[in-house]
């Protein structure tokens, strides 16, 4: 772990099933997670993802990098683009700092559209923790 090391990128394919099993997972019941019509009467052009799902797709992305014993510390995102079904987004990072064990990773996950989420993940990786 050191800084300016980048994370390899992920792409995660933006599915209908995705959106609403994400949706329901993090009990967020709300019409624009789940009803493509009620989301357009609202004026969105389909359902989208929720920040629940986003928030457990970068705590996967980071951890499937620094490794099961990677603890996460501190996660600060902030919602842009959102993520219909058919996209596809992109996630990289590129580690900031480093103190010790503890890292702190800038993250974007970027779509069609634009970024979608963007933010700094820290993350502890314990000695022996793999990376």
């Amino acid at each position: 772990m050191r800084a300016g090391e980048e994370l390899p990128p992920l792409e995660i394919p933006i599915t209908r099933t995705l959106i609403v099993a994400g949706a329901i997972a993090s009990r967020d019941y709300q019409d624009v997670h789940h009803d493509a019509e009620l989301a357009r009467r609202k004026g969105s052009p389909d359902i989208f993802m929720n920040i629940l799902t986003t928030n457990g797709l970068v705590g996967r992305y980071i951890t499937d990098h620094f490794g099961p014993a990677a603890v996460l510390r501190k996660v600060a995102i902030r919602l842009g683009a959102p993520n219909y079904p058919g996209d596809t987004m992109v996630l990289t990072g590129t580690v900031e700092q480093v103190d010790g064990d503890t890292a702190t990773v800038r993250v974007v996950g970027a779509n069609g559209i634009g970024s979608h989420v963007t933010g700094m993940v820290t993350v502890t990786v314990p000695s022996g923790g793999a990376v």
